[in-house]
C-alpha cells in the first residue's frame, strides 16, 4: 500500500511505495568483459594409428620405432626392445626381420591349459616376431704382437 509523504509545512511530496527504488536508472554495469569462454575440446583428437611403422627390410636406426600395438600382437626379436605401453623399438642399427615361430607355453601355465585345450589335435601356434639384423661391422684387424 502506498503511503504519502507529508512534509511539516502541510505539502505533500509523494507516494511512498517501499517496492519502489527512488533511483531505478542507477545500475552499474562492468566496464571490462568477463574472462573465460574456454572451450573443452577434449575427445576431437584422432585416434592412435596401430600398427607396424617399418617394413620387412627397411633399415632403421637404433630408437626407431617398429610397431604400436594395444596387445602382444608382434613380440621383441634380436635387439629389439619392448616398451610399457608394448612398443617396440630398435636397440641397433641395422634390417628389420619379420619372423614367424611356433609357440610353444610352458607346462601347467594358464594359457596351456585354456588355449591349447580347445584347438585342434596336431595343431601349432605361431606368433610373429620383430627382430633387426645389425649392420656388419668391418672386420679389419691389426697384428699388434706375434706370439
Amino acid at each position: 500500500m502506498a503511503a504519502p509523504v507529508v512534509l511539516k509545512s502541510g505539502r505533500v511530496l509523494g507516494l511512498f511505495v517501499p517496492a519502489q527504488s527512488f533511483f531505478p536508472n542507477s545500475l552499474r554495469f562492468a566496464s571490462k568483459k568477463a574472462g573465460g569462454s574456454s572451450k573443452n575440446l577434449g575427445g576431437q583428437s584422432p585416434g592412435r594409428r596401430y600398427g607396424f611403422k617399418k617394413q620387412d627390410g627397411n633399415f632403421v636406426h637404433a630408437g626407431n620405432i617398429l610397431a604400436t600395438q594395444r596387445l602382444l600382437r608382434y613380440h621383441p626379436g634380436a635387439h629389439v626392445g619392448m616398451g610399457t605401453n608394448n612398443t617396440l623399438f630398435a636397440l641397433e642399427d641395422g634390417y628389420v626381420k619379420f619372423t614367424k615361430e611356433v609357440y610353444i607355453p610352458p607346462p601347467r601355465s594358464l594359457k596351456a591349459t585354456e588355449v591349447i585345450t580347445k584347438l585342434p589335435k596336431g595343431s601349432v601356434l605361431y606368433k610373429t616376431f620383430i627382430s633387426v639384423l645389425p649392420v656388419k661391422q668391418d672386420e679389419k684387424f691389426r697384428l699388434v704382437d706375434k706370439i
